[in-house]
């Protein structure tokens, strides 16, 4: 007779954990459901794959006027993209070379629409290692550019150039090639 009680502590103490762990579960979704979402593509960490062109920039200093620009148009996704694509990027010193005043107004929120328009005239939606170029360059094709832009391609005794500015170097990155330039690309 002793066991009744017993047992019918016992059934207490279950109902009182099954509730308790209902209400934990109800308050985990609902902290779930409040969880800011991921930011897209670019916000995927990933330590195994080669670095994509927007990795690579955020890497190096000489971009980071670049990547400012690139996060306040809201464009990081379109660098992670699988490609293949070409980015004309703009050295530190190049977005110093514009007009005074010219970034910080660029950067203003009400600016994001010709601030995209900047930064895609920097991209070509193909694949344009510098051997690629220097054809191009030999038979006078122009580069078509994600801004609708066509951007003459030169080669000159010191170099290729594009849109009037000198190919520093070339970067191969996972979704296609990075040429540094000394020249921001103004459509």
């Amino acid at each position: 007779m002793k066991l009744k009680p017993l047992s019918t502590l016992f059934s207490i103490l279950a109902t009182c954990l099954l509730l308790t762990a209902c209400a934990k579960k109800e308050t985990s979704d609902t902290a779930v459901d409040k969880a800011p979402l991921p930011k897209g593509q670019s916000a995927v960490v990933d330590g195994v794959s080669d670095a994509n062109a927007l990795q690579v920039a955020l890497s190096l200093e000489d971009f980071s006027t670049l990547v400012v620009a690139i996060k306040a148009a809201g464009v990081e996704d379109s660098l992670v993209n699988v490609g293949p694509l070409t980015v004309f990027a703009p050295v530190n010193a190049a977005f110093d070379k514009l007009p005074e005043g010219t970034v910080a107004t660029l950067l203003e929120p009400e600016n994001k629409g010709a601030l995209t328009m900047v930064l895609i005239n920097h991209v070509a939606p193909s694949n344009y290692p510098i051997e690629t170029l220097k054809k191009s360059a030999t038979k006078g094709r122009d580069l078509y550019m994600a801004s609708g832009e066509y951007l003459k391609v030169e080669s000159k005794d010191d170099g290729i150039y594009v849109g009037g500015t000198k190919i520093l170097k070339s970067v191969k990155v996972s979704n296609g090639w990075i040429h540094v330039i000394d020249t921001v690309l103004v459509p």
